[in-house]
């Protein structure tokens, strides 16, 4: 972590109690409620209040301790006791409260709020490529399901070895963007596989892209940028799922990406669901560029989201996932896979602080 001058946390403080009183003013009109604005000036409102109230906080352990310096000067032992403890303990309080505050001062993810959409797919490796990426879905939906997360089965495609070739599903809830965005990437598996007769420990990998869910406001896709197509669904699934042409295609014309949903038997839902997944990758695009025209240091920062990027290594003879980001091991792979990766995410989250903070420039 960068060290920071206590001019500088007093200048920064004098700015944000200055804003808080414009906003107040601002959000107390009884006019303000109709602009469009007002929302984003009221979240604003919330941050700063939060903000403000940490320096509060912050100068109340300074003056404890400054309070607890003269008792300690003084001539009396048993105050000269008290007066240290209370030293030790708001000293502790201000190391804790600067580093709320400096970890508030970072600029955040404009898209961490947001829902995301997960797509999984099998990469080199055949069958067990596609099994693996099986063994990935499932930890991120008990995972999911663990953080209270709402899970949408948007498209799916089985093979015939029990894997996935492609899985997609949307999670909704409380910023989910933010804790699955990390995951974007090459997950990379070593193990010995079922079919495999010798013993041989086969290397296999599977392609994560974790997307913010774009709004209609955030992508305007018209009728005439796409081409829609119907047919009936294939695979598993109700007894109208495979009868009818539920199934949807969508091809965007001026990129060429194209997006297929057959999860339900309901054709318009299915259409829904394919453009919700087509604005996030069209908007995902646009993030990669905005990326690309950052500095270098930027453009390495945690979470990317650059589906090239060999991320993380599963080893299940040693029994060792190993994040190559951070160079963080951690062994228990059941564990993991079971959801319980909080821990990866922990380190991966303090990292791209960290990055943030000397890329920004703070004193």
């Amino acid at each position: 972590m960068l060290e920071y001058s206590e001019d500088y946390f007093m200048e920064i403080e004098q700015d944000l109690r200055k804003e808080l009183a414009e906003v107040r003013v601002y959000i107390s009109d009884p006019n303000a409620f109709s602009k469009s604005d007002f929302a984003s000036k009221n979240k604003r409102f919330g941050e700063l209040e939060k903000i403000v109230e940490l320096f509060e906080q912050k100068n109340r352990s300074l003056n404890a301790i400054n309070d607890a310096k003269v008792m300690i000067s003084g001539s009396d032992k048993e105050l000269r006791e008290l007066a240290e403890l209370e030293l030790s303990e708001q000293t502790e309080k201000l190391n804790e409260v600067d580093q709320q505050i400096r970890l508030s001062l970072i600029p955040k993810d404009p898209n961490d709020e947001k829902n995301c959409i997960v797509e999984i797919r099998a990469g080199a490796g055949g069958d067990e490529a596609s099994l693996f990426a099986a063994e990935l879905l499932r930890m991120y939906l008990r995972y999911c399901e663990r953080l209270k997360l709402k899970v949408d089965m948007m498209d799916e495609t089985p093979n015939d070895a029990g894997g996935y070739k492609e899985a997609i599903f949307e999670v909704k809830g409380n910023s989910p963007y933010a804790k699955l965005k990390f995951e974007s990437g090459v997950h990379r598996v070593q193990r010995v596989p079922a079919t495999e007769s010798q013993g041989r420990i086969h290397t296999s990998t599977v392609t994560v892209a974790v997307m913010p869910e774009a709004e209609e406001a955030d992508i305007k896709i018209n009728d005439s940028d796409i081409r829609v197509d119907v047919y009936r669904s294939s695979g598993h699934g109700g007894q109208s799922v495979n009868t009818t042409d539920s199934a949807v295609r969508i091809t965007h014309l001026s990129t060429g990406l194209v997006v297929t949903c057959q999860d339900g038997k309901n054709q318009l839902k299915n259409k829904e669901k394919a453009l919700s997944v087509l604005r996030s990758r069209l908007m995902q695009i646009e993030i990669d560029k905005k990326m690309a025209e950052e500095s270098e240091a930027k453009r390495k920062l945690i979470g990317s989201g650059d589906r090239s990027e060999k991320i993380r290594t599963y080893n299940f003879p040693q029994d060792r996932i190993t994040d190559h980001r951070i160079g963080y091991s951690r062994s228990n792979m059941p564990d993991v896979l079971a959801g319980n990766f909080d821990d990866i995410t922990d380190h991966l989250v303090k990292a791209e602080l960290e990055n943030i903070e000397s890329t920004v420039g703070l004193k």
